[in-house]
């Protein structure tokens, strides 16, 4: 079993000190501890990784293209796709998460074909991998889909925010009333071993316990060895996935312990 983190960019024999914590308890365990270029994986050049056995990376994000197809690593490169990006893991979530349409692309065309399949109402815009929510209603929230030229001034400023990190297409998600706090809960192998807070809330933030009966069996579904699955109450009592994304990329919470992070990750599966 082997743990993969970026290496300092400034002093390269040690560990981003974002993901040093993860390394000091994986080698604390007794796992092995690689480090890599990140740059050089965000070029799509995989040359300098070492083979390795059980490989888990945990690390900056990486486009789909770039993830490195090691045969060692856990998650393979098609199963990182399709953790990373929605529409890979849409159509088994459906029935829990927002209704949602993309496409492929960003062109005023597409977007103005899309935004009619849901039919008129709110909705919020984001692409295939994240949304601008930092700028809720001058790049994320759409009030009314029905209005051409208003909607498509939020997308607009979504690509213009977006820039060279543009992926896919664009991705228009159903507005639902959700009620706080948002839970980041971490998955391995189909079962979910660590709930806490959102990354975006403080460290003591009250996590309440979430209702997954309908959402766990869809993650298991999907058969990825390791994702994390964003969920919240509705207003009206439903607990709903709000985003699922590789849990090698996903940020730990301040409220996640490292030794726990590992823990779940190099315990004996199964």
């Amino acid at each position: 079993m082997t743990l993969i983190v970026p290496a300092d960019p400034l002093r390269p024999r040690r560990p981003d000190e974002h993901f040093a914590p993860e390394a000091a308890a994986a080698r604390g365990v007794g796992v092995p501890v690689v480090l890599v270029d990140h740059d050089c994986l965000a070029r799509g050049d995989a040359s300098g990784l070492p083979d390795v056995e059980d490989g888990v990376y945990r690390g900056w994000m990486l486009r789909s293209e770039h993830y490195p197809p090691l045969a060692g690593l856990r998650t393979s490169a098609p199963q990182y796709r399709q953790a990373h990006e929605l529409p890979g893991w849409y159509d088994i979530l459906a029935p829990v998460t927002p209704e949602s349409v993309w496409t492929v692309g960003f062109s005023r065309a597409d977007f103005d074909r899309a935004r009619l399949a849901p039919g008129p109402g709110p909705a919020v815009l984001r692409d295939y991998t994240k949304s601008m929510k930092h700028y809720w209603h001058e790049a994320a929230y759409i009030p009314d889909l029905a209005l051409a030229d208003p909607a498509w001034a939020v997308a607009d400023r979504f690509v213009q925010l977006r820039d060279g990190d543009l992926t896919g297409g664009f991705v228009l998600r159903r507005f639902e009333d959700f009620a706080a706090p948002e839970l980041r809960t971490w998955w391995v192998d189909g079962v979910c071993r660590i709930v806490g807070p959102h990354p975006d809330l403080p460290a003591d933030t009250v996590v309440p316990q979430p209702d997954l009966t309908a959402i766990g069996p869809l993650i298991e579904k999907l058969g990825l060895p390791f994702v994390t699955v964003d969920v919240v109450h509705r207003t009206d009592g439903v607990w709903r996935v709000v985003e699922l994304g590789d849990g090698q990329v996903s940020d730990r919470p301040a409220a996640v312990s490292p030794a726990a992070m590992i823990g779940m990750l190099f315990s004996r599966r199964g």
